[in-house]
């Protein structure tokens, strides 16, 4: 059920004690949903994230943003090279895996490419990047990557909306 009704908006300021409302704002913008995925000394290992965003064609570079309180964290605090998956419609349960576990590639198909970034199949979209810096971004780093190869096929994509896994259909 909804907890907030259309027609009464509710006004706050930001602070450590509404954390929750602040939350389910961004919430409200949906997005698509990716796995990034890096080696490491442990194995290969990959996260959920929804914090990614194109942010320029030449050179071509992305951003997405680890939080500094996952235990993953240190996976991805510094690795060099890395690739952002973009999942399909079709590919929620990747998704469920990699929410539940860092070490789910032990589990399902996947390659490397020629800096030992695990990558995986038949993703929406793939981009394959060599990290160019990393920003304080309060309790997230933002950071930011040139691609270096990408990838894509035709499909529908995985959405996270308001707490909750969908899809965004063509039209």
């Amino acid at each position: 059920m909804n907890a907030y009704a259309p027609d009464m908006p509710i006004a706050f300021q930001p602070d450590p004690e509404n954390t929750r409302l602040l939350r389910d704002a961004f919430g409200r913008f949906a997005t698509g949903v990716t796995i990034v995925t890096a080696s490491s000394d442990d194995g290969p290992v990959g996260i959920t994230a929804n914090s990614f965003s194109s942010v320029s064609l030449e050179p071509a570079m992305v951003l997405w943003a680890p939080a500094k309180t996952s235990r993953r964290f240190p996976y991805f605090e510094k690795t060099e090279h890395y690739a952002i998956h973009v999942l399909g419609s079709d590919q929620s349960d990747l998704c469920g895996s990699f929410a539940k576990d860092a070490f789910a590639l032990q589990h399902i198909e996947h390659e490397q490419n020629e800096f030992g970034v695990p990558i995986m199949p038949n993703c929406l979209a793939r981009f394959e990047c060599k990290r160019v810096a990393g920003f304080d971004g309060g309790d997230h780093v933002i950071v930011l990557g040139q691609v270096l190869k990408a990838e894509m096929r035709d499909g529908d994509a995985l959405g996270f909306y308001a707490g909750k896994i969908g899809q965004f259909a063509q039209k």
